[in-house]
């Protein structure tokens, strides 16, 4: 019979983490591509405003890995040498990865709207790019305030 030990819910957590992130942020870049690729069709001068735009959206995924990386290093994972957590900790480990794992989801997205946004300005003002990265970078506070609350509450959890 498979034993649900803490090991199961912090591999979950780091899945979420992982998962959900680089979801919001394939989300995201895939519809400031969508909007980038009108603006080259027209214009393919504008390549490479247009993706430094739509870039952008893709630092999510790379908040939500990078916390899973931690999590599956701690727990013994990465060098095959599982640590043996009861299910409690590994409860904690997972809760430690949902506020990036969130955030990252609904952050990519809205940030990607955000960018495309600024994309169809640049179609029209070229010389304003830095204005949409200013607005898209809005967005990414709040990833990157989620990536803060979840290292900070992961890192003292005792394994």
């Amino acid at each position: 019979m498979f034993e649900l030990n803490g090991i199961v819910f912090a591999m979950l957590g780091a899945a979420l983490a992982s998962g959900l992130a680089g979801t919001g942020s394939a989300m995201g870049v895939g519809v400031a591509g969508e909007a980038a690729a009108g603006v080259i069709a027209e214009d393919p001068s504008k390549f490479g405003l247009t993706l430094l735009l739509q870039a952008l959206p893709g630092t999510q995924g790379i908040y939500g890995t990078l916390m899973a990386f931690l999590v599956l290093n701690k727990i013994g994972a990465i060098s095959g040498n599982f640590a043996t957590i009861d299910a409690a900790t590994g409860l904690l480990i997972m809760f430690s990865c949902l506020p990036i794992a969130i955030a990252g989801w609904t952050s990519g997205y809205a940030q990607g709207k955000t960018c495309a946004a600024g994309i169809c300005m640049v179609a029209k003002r070229p010389g304003e790019v830095a204005k949409g990265m200013v607005y898209g970078a809005m967005v990414e506070t709040y990833a990157v305030l989620a990536l803060l609350i979840s290292f900070l509450a992961f890192i003292n959890i005792p394994v």
